[in-house]
Protein backbone atom coordinates (compact mmCIF):
# COMPACT_ATOMS: atom_id res chain seq x y z
CA UNK A 1 0.00 0.00 0.00
CA UNK A 2 1.11 3.56 -0.64
CA UNK A 3 2.19 5.64 2.29
CA UNK A 4 -0.52 8.13 3.23
CA UNK A 5 -0.51 11.10 5.56
CA UNK A 6 -4.00 11.89 6.87
CA UNK A 7 -4.79 15.52 7.58
CA UNK A 8 -7.73 17.58 8.74
CA UNK A 9 -11.09 16.08 7.79
CA UNK A 10 -9.53 12.82 6.73
CA UNK A 11 -8.00 14.25 3.58
CA UNK A 12 -4.91 12.22 2.74
CA UNK A 13 -1.78 12.63 0.71
CA UNK A 14 -0.77 9.69 -1.40
CA UNK A 15 2.99 9.68 -1.98
CA UNK A 16 2.56 7.34 -4.93
CA UNK A 17 0.76 10.09 -6.82
CA UNK A 18 3.67 12.49 -6.70
CA UNK A 19 4.66 13.62 -10.18
CA UNK A 20 7.98 14.69 -11.64
CA UNK A 21 8.87 18.40 -11.81
CA UNK A 22 6.60 20.44 -14.04
CA UNK A 23 9.60 21.51 -16.13
CA UNK A 24 9.83 17.91 -17.36
CA UNK A 25 6.26 18.14 -18.61
CA UNK A 26 7.06 21.37 -20.46
CA UNK A 27 10.20 19.83 -21.95
CA UNK A 28 8.19 16.83 -23.13
CA UNK A 29 5.65 19.18 -24.73
CA UNK A 30 8.52 20.96 -26.51
CA UNK A 31 9.87 17.67 -27.82
CA UNK A 32 6.42 16.59 -29.02
CA UNK A 33 5.87 19.90 -30.86
CA UNK A 34 9.29 19.63 -32.53
CA UNK A 35 8.56 16.02 -33.50
CA UNK A 36 5.16 17.03 -34.92
CA UNK A 37 6.72 19.68 -37.18
CA UNK A 38 9.45 17.23 -38.18
CA UNK A 39 6.89 14.61 -39.22
CA UNK A 40 4.63 17.12 -40.98
CA UNK A 41 7.61 18.59 -42.82
CA UNK A 42 8.69 15.23 -44.16
CA UNK A 43 5.15 14.14 -45.08
CA UNK A 44 3.88 17.41 -46.58
CA UNK A 45 7.00 19.20 -47.82
CA UNK A 46 9.49 16.37 -48.10
CA UNK A 47 11.88 18.40 -45.93
CA UNK A 48 13.24 18.17 -42.38
CA UNK A 49 12.34 20.81 -39.80
CA UNK A 50 15.50 20.72 -37.68
CA UNK A 51 17.80 18.19 -39.33
CA UNK A 52 20.10 18.75 -42.29
CA UNK A 53 19.22 16.45 -45.16
CA UNK A 54 21.55 17.96 -47.75
CA UNK A 55 24.53 15.80 -48.73
CA UNK A 56 26.92 18.76 -48.89
CA UNK A 57 26.31 19.77 -45.25
CA UNK A 58 28.21 18.00 -42.49
CA UNK A 59 26.26 19.22 -39.43
CA UNK A 60 23.39 17.13 -38.06
CA UNK A 61 21.06 20.01 -37.19
CA UNK A 62 19.88 22.98 -39.20
CA UNK A 63 21.90 25.51 -37.24
CA UNK A 64 20.38 28.48 -39.03
CA UNK A 65 16.85 27.50 -38.01
CA UNK A 66 17.96 26.81 -34.44
CA UNK A 67 19.50 30.28 -34.27
CA UNK A 68 16.34 31.88 -35.64
CA UNK A 69 14.16 30.05 -33.10
CA UNK A 70 16.13 31.30 -30.10
CA UNK A 71 16.77 34.75 -31.55
CA UNK A 72 13.11 35.53 -32.18
CA UNK A 73 12.13 34.79 -28.57
CA UNK A 74 15.19 36.10 -26.74
CA UNK A 75 14.02 39.72 -26.37
CA UNK A 76 10.52 38.86 -25.17
CA UNK A 77 12.16 36.12 -23.11
CA UNK A 78 14.09 38.76 -21.16
CA UNK A 79 10.76 40.41 -20.30
CA UNK A 80 9.30 37.01 -19.39
CA UNK A 81 12.02 36.49 -16.77
CA UNK A 82 10.75 39.56 -14.91
CA UNK A 83 7.09 38.70 -15.48
CA UNK A 84 7.73 35.23 -14.04
CA UNK A 85 8.89 36.73 -10.75
CA UNK A 86 5.86 39.00 -10.62
CA UNK A 87 3.42 36.14 -11.21
CA UNK A 88 5.16 33.84 -8.72
CA UNK A 89 4.75 36.57 -6.09
CA UNK A 90 1.02 36.71 -6.79
CA UNK A 91 0.89 39.69 -9.14
CA UNK A 92 0.63 40.54 -12.81
CA UNK A 93 2.38 43.11 -15.01
CA UNK A 94 0.66 44.48 -18.10
CA UNK A 95 3.03 47.43 -18.51
CA UNK A 96 6.22 45.72 -19.69
CA UNK A 97 5.54 46.11 -23.41
CA UNK A 98 4.86 49.84 -23.05
CA UNK A 99 7.94 50.23 -20.85
CA UNK A 100 9.90 48.71 -23.75
CA UNK A 101 8.52 51.35 -26.10
CA UNK A 102 9.19 54.30 -23.79
CA UNK A 103 12.65 53.10 -22.79
CA UNK A 104 13.65 52.43 -26.40
CA UNK A 105 12.69 55.97 -27.45
CA UNK A 106 14.39 57.71 -24.54
CA UNK A 107 17.55 55.60 -24.48
CA UNK A 108 18.05 55.77 -28.25
CA UNK A 109 17.94 59.57 -28.15
CA UNK A 110 21.06 59.44 -25.95
CA UNK A 111 22.71 56.85 -28.23
CA UNK A 112 22.66 58.82 -31.47
CA UNK A 113 25.69 59.70 -33.54
CA UNK A 114 26.15 63.28 -34.75
CA UNK A 115 27.25 62.55 -38.32
CA UNK A 116 25.52 60.19 -40.77
CA UNK A 117 27.19 59.69 -44.17
CA UNK A 118 29.07 62.95 -43.75
CA UNK A 119 25.94 64.96 -42.92
CA UNK A 120 24.30 65.99 -39.64
CA UNK A 121 22.03 63.31 -38.19
CA UNK A 122 18.57 63.93 -39.74
CA UNK A 123 16.84 62.20 -36.81
CA UNK A 124 18.71 64.09 -34.09
CA UNK A 125 16.74 64.73 -30.90
CA UNK A 126 19.38 66.69 -28.98
CA UNK A 127 22.21 69.03 -29.89
CA UNK A 128 25.69 67.71 -30.74
CA UNK A 129 26.66 68.04 -27.08
CA UNK A 130 24.44 65.05 -26.29
CA UNK A 131 25.55 62.89 -29.22
CA UNK A 132 28.31 60.33 -29.63
CA UNK A 133 28.12 59.65 -25.90
CA UNK A 134 29.81 56.62 -24.31
CA UNK A 135 27.56 53.57 -24.57
CA UNK A 136 27.19 53.43 -20.79
CA UNK A 137 25.11 56.65 -20.88
CA UNK A 138 22.13 55.32 -22.90
CA UNK A 139 22.35 52.05 -20.98
CA UNK A 140 22.08 53.87 -17.66
CA UNK A 141 19.29 56.08 -19.02
CA UNK A 142 17.38 52.97 -20.07
CA UNK A 143 17.85 51.28 -16.70
CA UNK A 144 16.71 54.45 -14.91
CA UNK A 145 13.54 54.44 -17.04
CA UNK A 146 12.88 50.87 -15.91
CA UNK A 147 13.58 51.65 -12.27
CA UNK A 148 11.19 54.62 -12.36
CA UNK A 149 8.38 52.62 -13.95
CA UNK A 150 8.88 49.68 -11.58
CA UNK A 151 8.98 51.86 -8.47
CA UNK A 152 5.72 53.52 -9.46
CA UNK A 153 4.06 50.18 -10.18
CA UNK A 154 5.32 48.59 -7.00
CA UNK A 155 4.52 51.52 -4.72
CA UNK A 156 0.97 51.88 -6.03
CA UNK A 157 0.30 48.16 -5.66
CA UNK A 158 1.95 47.85 -2.25
CA UNK A 159 0.55 50.92 -0.51
CA UNK A 160 -2.82 51.58 -2.15
CA UNK A 161 -3.73 47.87 -2.31
CA UNK A 162 -5.36 48.28 -5.73
CA UNK A 163 -5.20 45.20 -7.95
CA UNK A 164 -1.93 44.82 -9.89
CA UNK A 165 -4.00 44.47 -13.06
CA UNK A 166 -5.31 48.04 -12.68
CA UNK A 167 -2.03 49.61 -11.54
CA UNK A 168 0.04 48.13 -14.35
CA UNK A 169 -2.72 48.83 -16.88
CA UNK A 170 -2.41 52.50 -15.94
CA UNK A 171 1.36 52.36 -16.40
CA UNK A 172 0.87 50.61 -19.73
CA UNK A 173 -1.23 53.49 -21.06
CA UNK A 174 1.02 56.16 -19.53
CA UNK A 175 4.28 54.68 -20.86
CA UNK A 176 2.83 54.22 -24.35
CA UNK A 177 1.77 57.87 -24.36
CA UNK A 178 5.22 58.91 -23.13
CA UNK A 179 6.89 57.00 -25.97
CA UNK A 180 4.78 58.88 -28.51
CA UNK A 181 5.24 62.26 -26.82
CA UNK A 182 9.03 61.97 -26.54
CA UNK A 183 9.68 62.56 -30.27
CA UNK A 184 6.13 63.46 -31.34
CA UNK A 185 5.70 59.98 -32.76
CA UNK A 186 8.77 60.17 -35.02
CA UNK A 187 11.28 57.29 -35.04
CA UNK A 188 14.73 57.85 -33.55
CA UNK A 189 17.59 56.33 -35.53
CA UNK A 190 21.32 56.23 -36.26
CA UNK A 191 22.93 55.02 -33.02
CA UNK A 192 26.65 54.87 -32.35
CA UNK A 193 28.53 51.70 -33.30
CA UNK A 194 29.07 50.80 -29.65
CA UNK A 195 25.35 50.95 -28.91
CA UNK A 196 24.53 49.00 -32.06
CA UNK A 197 26.83 46.24 -30.80
CA UNK A 198 24.45 45.42 -27.93
CA UNK A 199 21.99 43.69 -30.24
CA UNK A 200 24.40 42.46 -32.89
CA UNK A 201 24.53 38.82 -33.95
CA UNK A 202 23.74 36.37 -31.17
CA UNK A 203 24.20 38.92 -28.37
CA UNK A 204 20.44 38.97 -27.57
CA UNK A 205 20.59 35.22 -26.98
CA UNK A 206 23.66 35.53 -24.78
CA UNK A 207 21.99 38.25 -22.70
CA UNK A 208 18.77 36.24 -22.41
CA UNK A 209 20.48 33.01 -21.33
CA UNK A 210 22.79 34.85 -18.90
CA UNK A 211 19.88 36.62 -17.22
CA UNK A 212 17.87 33.39 -17.11
CA UNK A 213 20.70 31.55 -15.33
CA UNK A 214 21.25 34.46 -12.93
CA UNK A 215 17.60 34.74 -11.90
CA UNK A 216 17.10 30.99 -11.72
CA UNK A 217 19.87 30.92 -9.13
CA UNK A 218 18.41 33.94 -7.35
CA UNK A 219 14.92 32.45 -7.21
CA UNK A 220 16.25 29.07 -6.04
CA UNK A 221 18.89 29.99 -3.47
CA UNK A 222 18.32 33.49 -2.09
CA UNK A 223 16.02 35.07 0.45
CA UNK A 224 14.52 37.16 -2.35
CA UNK A 225 13.38 34.05 -4.21
CA UNK A 226 12.00 32.34 -1.13
CA UNK A 227 10.03 35.47 -0.25
CA UNK A 228 8.56 35.57 -3.78
CA UNK A 229 7.22 32.04 -3.41
CA UNK A 230 6.02 32.67 0.16
CA UNK A 231 4.09 35.83 -0.75
CA UNK A 232 2.59 34.20 -3.83
CA UNK A 233 1.48 31.15 -1.85
CA UNK A 234 -0.08 33.03 1.06
CA UNK A 235 0.51 36.75 1.46
CA UNK A 236 -1.01 37.02 4.94
CA UNK A 237 1.04 34.07 6.22
CA UNK A 238 4.17 35.66 4.74
CA UNK A 239 3.39 38.91 6.52
CA UNK A 240 2.79 37.02 9.78
CA UNK A 241 6.25 35.41 9.72
CA UNK A 242 7.92 38.80 9.31
CA UNK A 243 8.36 39.22 5.57
CA UNK A 244 8.10 42.88 4.58
CA UNK A 245 5.56 42.25 1.87
CA UNK A 246 5.20 45.85 0.68
CA UNK A 247 8.94 46.37 0.28
CA UNK A 248 9.29 43.06 -1.51
CA UNK A 249 6.52 43.85 -3.99
CA UNK A 250 8.21 47.14 -4.86
CA UNK A 251 11.46 45.26 -5.48
CA UNK A 252 9.77 42.61 -7.65
CA UNK A 253 8.03 45.14 -9.88
CA UNK A 254 11.18 47.23 -10.12
CA UNK A 255 13.25 44.25 -11.27
CA UNK A 256 10.56 43.32 -13.79
CA UNK A 257 10.59 46.84 -15.26
CA UNK A 258 14.40 46.92 -15.35
CA UNK A 259 14.39 43.65 -17.31
CA UNK A 260 11.86 45.20 -19.69
CA UNK A 261 14.20 48.18 -20.12
CA UNK A 262 17.10 45.82 -20.87
CA UNK A 263 14.92 44.18 -23.52
CA UNK A 264 14.26 47.65 -24.95
CA UNK A 265 17.97 48.40 -25.18
CA UNK A 266 18.61 45.12 -26.97
CA UNK A 267 15.64 45.58 -29.32
CA UNK A 268 16.45 49.16 -30.32
CA UNK A 269 20.12 48.26 -30.76
CA UNK A 270 19.25 45.23 -32.91
CA UNK A 271 16.88 47.27 -35.12
CA UNK A 272 19.16 50.34 -35.18
CA UNK A 273 16.08 52.46 -34.50
CA UNK A 274 13.46 53.15 -31.85
CA UNK A 275 9.79 53.63 -32.57
CA UNK A 276 6.87 54.50 -30.31
CA UNK A 277 5.06 51.29 -31.27
CA UNK A 278 7.85 49.01 -30.10
CA UNK A 279 6.83 46.38 -27.58
CA UNK A 280 3.13 46.22 -28.43
CA UNK A 281 1.69 42.92 -27.12
CA UNK A 282 5.07 41.93 -25.68
CA UNK A 283 3.58 41.83 -22.18
CA UNK A 284 0.99 39.25 -23.25
CA UNK A 285 3.59 37.12 -25.02
CA UNK A 286 5.78 37.25 -21.91
CA UNK A 287 2.89 36.20 -19.67
CA UNK A 288 2.06 33.41 -22.12
CA UNK A 289 5.65 32.14 -22.06
CA UNK A 290 5.54 32.02 -18.27
CA UNK A 291 2.16 30.26 -18.15
CA UNK A 292 3.14 27.72 -20.82
CA UNK A 293 6.31 27.15 -18.79
CA UNK A 294 4.28 26.10 -15.75
CA UNK A 295 4.07 29.34 -13.74
CA UNK A 296 0.76 29.35 -11.86
CA UNK A 297 -1.34 32.50 -12.32
CA UNK A 298 -2.50 32.08 -8.72
CA UNK A 299 1.09 32.58 -7.54
CA UNK A 300 3.55 30.56 -5.54
CA UNK A 301 4.65 28.11 -8.23
CA UNK A 302 6.88 28.18 -11.29
CA UNK A 303 10.49 28.67 -12.30
CA UNK A 304 12.70 30.59 -14.69
CA UNK A 305 13.73 27.30 -16.32
CA UNK A 306 10.08 26.59 -17.11
CA UNK A 307 9.68 30.05 -18.61
CA UNK A 308 12.73 29.54 -20.83
CA UNK A 309 11.20 26.29 -22.07
CA UNK A 310 7.91 28.12 -22.62
CA UNK A 311 9.78 30.70 -24.70
CA UNK A 312 11.34 27.92 -26.77
CA UNK A 313 7.89 26.46 -27.40
CA UNK A 314 6.83 29.86 -28.70
CA UNK A 315 9.88 30.01 -30.94
CA UNK A 316 9.33 26.50 -32.30
CA UNK A 317 5.67 27.25 -33.07
CA UNK A 318 6.50 30.48 -34.90
CA UNK A 319 9.36 28.90 -36.84
CA UNK A 320 7.34 25.74 -37.52
CA UNK A 321 4.43 27.65 -38.97
CA UNK A 322 6.80 29.62 -41.17
CA UNK A 323 8.46 26.35 -42.22
CA UNK A 324 5.05 24.92 -43.14
CA UNK A 325 4.29 28.11 -45.12
CA UNK A 326 1.16 28.86 -43.08
CA UNK A 327 -0.20 32.37 -42.65
CA UNK A 328 0.91 34.34 -39.59
CA UNK A 329 -2.57 34.68 -38.11
CA UNK A 330 -2.63 30.94 -37.44
CA UNK A 331 0.22 31.55 -34.98
CA UNK A 332 -1.94 33.88 -32.90
CA UNK A 333 -4.83 31.41 -32.89
CA UNK A 334 -2.58 28.56 -31.80
CA UNK A 335 -0.85 30.68 -29.14
CA UNK A 336 -4.23 31.65 -27.69
CA UNK A 337 -5.33 28.02 -27.60
CA UNK A 338 -2.09 26.93 -25.92
CA UNK A 339 -2.38 29.65 -23.27
CA UNK A 340 -5.93 28.63 -22.33
CA UNK A 341 -4.97 24.96 -22.31
CA UNK A 342 -1.97 25.67 -20.08
CA UNK A 343 -4.11 27.53 -17.55
CA UNK A 344 -6.79 24.81 -17.56
CA UNK A 345 -4.10 22.17 -17.01
CA UNK A 346 -2.60 24.21 -14.16
CA UNK A 347 -5.98 24.52 -12.44
CA UNK A 348 -6.58 20.79 -12.83
CA UNK A 349 -3.17 19.94 -11.41
CA UNK A 350 -3.75 22.20 -8.40
CA UNK A 351 -7.14 20.62 -7.64
CA UNK A 352 -5.78 17.08 -7.63
CA UNK A 353 -2.33 17.84 -6.20
CA UNK A 354 -1.84 15.86 -3.00
CA UNK A 355 -5.48 14.89 -2.61
CA UNK A 356 -6.86 11.35 -2.49
CA UNK A 357 -10.43 10.24 -2.15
Amino acid sequence: MADKAVGVGGVGYDASKRTWPNEINVLMALVIIVAAFEILGRLVLGESFLLNTRANVDTLFNEQRLQVIILQVSIVGIIAIGVTQVIISGGIDLSSGSVVGATAMIAMSFAQTAIVNGNPNPKAIFSETWMDLPVIIPILVGVVCGVAAGLVNGAIIAYTRIPPFIATLGMMVFARGLSRWWSHGNPISFPTESFAGIGKGMMPVFIFISLAILFQLIMSYTKYGKHCYAIGSNEEAARTVGIKVENHKILVYTLAAVLASIAALVLSSKNLTAQAGMGIMYELDAIAMAVIGGVSLTGGRGSIVGTVLGALIFGVIISGFTFMKLDAYYQEMVKGTIIVAAVVLDQWRQRRRGLVK
